[in-house]
């Protein structure tokens, strides 16, 4: 039997405390790891999330993500929980450079601060009526915001603007309505926001799990997708939020949101390591 070391870090702490954040575990070395195994693994830990380091010739790794279910081909907090450990690996330093499937994602770190720069974004127009949307958030129609979109800044998933903060917190999806509304890659991702200053926001997402809607404590995809939506909004640059995220499931979390005036997209949280062990197989 093989023994197969990982590492439990929580990804965009708040004011870095251990148990707040996104979970995430990190497979040390996965080269001699299938890709079945892999999901297996994936399963077995049960967290949104579970990633695999593996040898890159001009990287300082290549990334592979699972969540329980299925590979992704880029996700936020996974992004910067798997830098933070590629670092202490002596894999890459400060700023490195990590091999995904959506391409090559620069990260860069002060202190156990990271930020991603995300993928070039793209964004499409949402076709279900908003008062389908609505219903499927168990919302009025009144509390849906200007231009809900699909985003794609390295996943698409569905940005929803809200009127209020209030309306943030009352979000409820109604699974078999929001069941109707899909991406690209036929999920039902959805993240719900309203801006409660000039400069931050409440946030909530909500994505599929069998026949269930669960709610991710801190999705960075999505926050990258927030500045997708603020391009095509033409909101004025740079943008800069601070995005609370996770209240409502117990996991308090801190994400920030930079859209520069290169138009360029930049998310940033802190990473903090809790925990190590191996996995014999």
């Amino acid at each position: 039997m093989a023994e197969h070391p990982f590492r439990i870090v929580n990804v965009f702490t708040q004011g870095g405390l251990a148990l707040t954040g996104n979970p995430l575990c990190v497979f040390e070395n996965a080269a001699a790891l299938s890709s079945e195994t892999m999901q297996a693994l994936a399963l077995q830990f049960n967290l949104s999330e579970t990633t695999f380091i593996l040898p890159a010739a001009n990287f300082a790794a290549r990334v592979r993500i699972f969540t329980p279910r299925y590979e992704m081909a880029f996700a936020g907090h996974p992004t910067l929980g798997t830098a933070h450990v590629c670092r202490d690996l002596k894999l890459g330093g400060d700023s490195l450079q990590l091999e995904m499937q959506a391409g090559v994602i620069p990260v860069r770190a002060a202190g156990n601060r990271w930020t991603l720069t995300a993928p070039s974004c793209s964004w499409r127009e949402l076709d279900a009526p908003k008062a389908e949307l609505a219903a499927a958030l168990r919302l009025d129609a009144s509390d849906i915001g200007d231009r809900p979109l699909w985003v794609k800044a390295g996943k698409e998933q569905l940005i929803v603007p809200l009127t209020s903060v209030d309306a943030v917190k009352r979000t409820a999806p109604d699974v078999s309505r929001l069941s109707g509304i899909r991406s690209e890659d036929d999920l039902s991702m959805v993240y719900v926001f309203a801006f409660d200053g000039p400069n931050s926001a409440l946030a909530r997402f909500f994505f599929p799990q069998g026949t269930a809607i669960l709610e991710d404590p801190a999705t960075g995809s999505a926050t990258a997708n927030f500045g997708g939506w603020c391009l095509a909004m033409q909101r004025a640059l740079p943008v800069n939020v601070a995005i609370s995220q996770g209240v409502q499931t117990g996991r308090p979390s801190s994400l920030f949101l930079e859209v520069d005036g290169r138009r360029t997209i930049h998310v940033s949280g802190d990473v903090v390591e809790i925990g190590r062990g191996t996995i014999s197989l």
